[in-house]
């Protein structure tokens, strides 16, 4: 049978499309804990959203030696649907000679409908879970509110939902919830595993344990719904730079610096030191945060006004902490970096002279981090 020359093209084309998406994403390369061993010499820390701005914060954490254990082996776990291009983060890797992070690609449908069960991604999150010594949830964009039972607020912003069934039905699966209080969750086994969420991250824990959010800060709790009505509030009660929106050729930074009170019952407390009337400067950037608490969580800090939520923690798995800040930044820790906030402000100063100049800023951060290493070193002891 002859071949039309258009029909030969096409398969050609087809198959070269083929081999080139191998290429980029070879499965043998780039589905890490296939092939893992259960036990590992190294610690196995486990990121969700490992984007190139991420992997770069933690690089800085390690240079910087905020973050210290020297066995430490990252292992970005991100799935081929999501709305980012992780080409950048590989290709970042690579021109940074970094040998200390791997890639794990998920391939599997998940829906919105199924997050809070198992499904078809059930024993791939149980093999991450089971090789890994900790997992860390990073920032993002907006959670779509119809996960959590609750209509679109028109200043929700929904951009990368693929990214959210993942991370959301993968928090389910490690502390339950109140969708489905039948569920057994992988921390029954491993109680002293540990997670971290942050911004994005904690309010995923927390969606992802059956709670809600607070879709915008300003409008929903200060009753703001102008911009030049929001600036003229106490700094102390922004969590992004309103001015950023209303001047963007000023070129301020759009992050936020603020304090925050630690509740006498919280890990600050207990376990890292700090006294319920220290006030830590952190760095923020959110419209969101939460509301309704998830299954087992309670608040562990808040502004200092006491209207927003600025940490939970797990009652029934010690290790497990969500913070509605970012202490890994690397802006935080390089003094030669400067910006301005405000256009009344006259020179531009670093948030690490923000830290430094408002004790015990410097060191929350420093143990908060030292905090969690603990925990991952002490849970991979454990199973060795």
């Amino acid at each position: 049978m002859k071949e039309y020359p258009l029909k030969k093209f096409l398969l050609v084309y087809f198959l070269l499309l083929l081999f080139s998406s191998s290429l980029l994403f070879p499965q043998s390369k780039y589905r890490f804990f296939d092939s893992a061993e259960p036990l590992s010499k190294y610690v196995r820390l486990t990121i969700f959203h490992p984007s190139e701005g991420i992997i770069r914060s933690i690089a800085e954490l390690k240079n910087n030696e905020i973050v210290t254990l020297k066995n430490l082996l990252v292992v970005a776990v991100f799935h081929e649907k999501e709305q980012y291009d992780y080409k950048k983060s590989i290709d970042f890797i690579k021109q940074n000679n970094i040998d200390w992070v791997k890639f794990h690609k998920l391939t599997k449908n998940i829906y919105s409908y199924n997050l809070f069960q198992e499904n078809s991604l059930s024993d791939e999150f149980k093999n991450i879970f089971t090789k890994s010594d900790g997992i860390i949830f990073f920032g993002g964009a907006d959670i779509p509110p119809y996960i959590y039972n609750e209509k679109t607020n028109l200043l929700t912003s929904i951009r990368t939902p693929y990214r959210h069934f993942v991370e959301l039905s993968f928090i389910f699966h490690l502390l339950g919830g109140f969708q489905n209080n039948d569920f057994k969750p992988f921390l029954d086994s491993a109680p002293q595993f540990a997670v971290l969420g942050i911004c994005l991250g904690e309010q995923s824990l927390n969606v992802g344990t059956g709670g809600t959010l607070v879709q915008d800060i300003f409008s929903e709790i200060y009753g703001k719904t102008y911009l030049e009505d929001i600036i003229t509030m106490s700094r102390e009660n922004w969590h992004r730079n309103p001015l950023v929106w209303l001047y963007p050729e000023k070129k301020l930074l759009s992050y936020s610096m603020h304090r925050i009170r630690l509740k006498e019952n919280s890990k600050f407390v207990s376990e890292m030191g700090f006294n319920k009337e220290d006030t830590p400067f952190v760095l923020s950037s959110h419209h969101q945060m939460v509301n309704k608490l998830g299954k087992k969580f309670k608040v562990s800090a808040t502004s200092l006004d006491g209207k927003v939520i600025e940490a939970i923690e797990h009652e029934k798995y010690p290790n497990v902490l969500g913070i509605q800040f970012h202490p890994e930044s690397s802006l935080l820790w390089d003094p030669e970096q400067t910006f301005k906030f405000t256009l009344k402000q006259k020179k531009e100063i670093s948030l690490r002279s923000i830290l430094d100049n408002n004790p015990p800023s410097f060191a929350f951060h420093k143990k908060l981090w030292s905090w969690f290493c603990e925990k991952l070193d002490e849970y991979h002891k454990s199973k060795q």
